[in-house]
Formats: structure tokens, C-alpha cells, sequence
């Protein structure tokens, strides 16, 4: 079975707006082109939903700018080139990268921002909530 591209793209936006950790999509220009419901719920004080169409080099310093875009540039020589870590948190335990986006060739389209946290699950299993 094939499936249409419209109707796939709908899948990957609920399981990006399902992800309880940060989602931030940019392209190659660094504009933030999407913020799932968790990112825009944790840089609400930054502007939260209004920073889609800002660039993400405008949220962070000059040296962290310089690192963006030297990743960017390391994520452009291979198509290999696709995970990074690029932070970690200790206060919240968590771990942050920045992973690259290529369309159907291998093409790199963009980049985004993924956090991902160490806690051990707290909720029972199979627990309906």
C-alpha cells in the first residue's frame, strides 16, 4: 500500500505534537518554521507560538550562533552527517541535539532542535490516564 505524502505528513505532525519534550524545526536559513505544543509552551516567556518565522540564531548568543551554523556546515559535507549533541541540562536532566533534515535524496531541507530526558518513567504500565 502506498500512502499520499499529504496524508503522511499528517501522521509526523501528531507524533511531533504528541512528543512531550520540545520539538523546534528550522530551515536552512534558521527560521523557526514550526514549534510543536511543547516548545511553544517552554519558550513562552521568549515569545512562545510568535517566535515561528524569527530566526533561532536571534534566541541565542553569538557563540552559540557560531555553533548552529558550524554544525549546519558539518551536517552539509555527508549525508552521514545527521545527529549532534550540542547541550546537556543537568538541573533538568536532560539532553539536547540538534538533528538534521533531509528530503526523499538525502538533500539537507533543515534542522531541528531535540531534547530528550533521562528521568526514568514514573506512571505504571498500561496506566490509562
Amino acid at each position: 500500500m502506498i500512502v499520499d505524502d499529504k496524508i503522511l505528513g499528517k501522521y509526523f505532525k501528531s507524533i511531533v505534537n504528541q512528543d512531550r519534550c520540545a520539538v523546534v524545526i528550522c530551515n536552512l536559513s534558521h527560521e523557526i518554521i514550526y514549534m510543536n505544543p511543547a516548545a511553544v509552551e517552554r519558550y513562552a516567556k521568549r515569545g512562545g507560538a510568535s517566535l515561528v518565522g524569527q530566526s533561532l540564531l536571534n534566541c541565542h548568543n553569538a557563540n552559540s550562533g557560531e555553533q548552529i551554523k558550524k554544525v549546519l556546515a558539518w551536517f552539509s559535507e555527508s549525508t552521514e552527517h545527521n545527529r549532534i549533541y550540542t547541550f546537556r541540562n543537568e538541573k533538568e536532566n536532560k539532553d539536547v541535539y540538534m538533528v538534521a533534515l533531509r528530503d526523499e535524496d538525502g538533500t539537507l531541507i533543515g534542522y531541528y532542535e531535540k531534547h530528550e530526558y533521562r528521568d526514568a518513567e514514573t506512571g505504571a504500565l498500561y496506566e490509562f490516564i
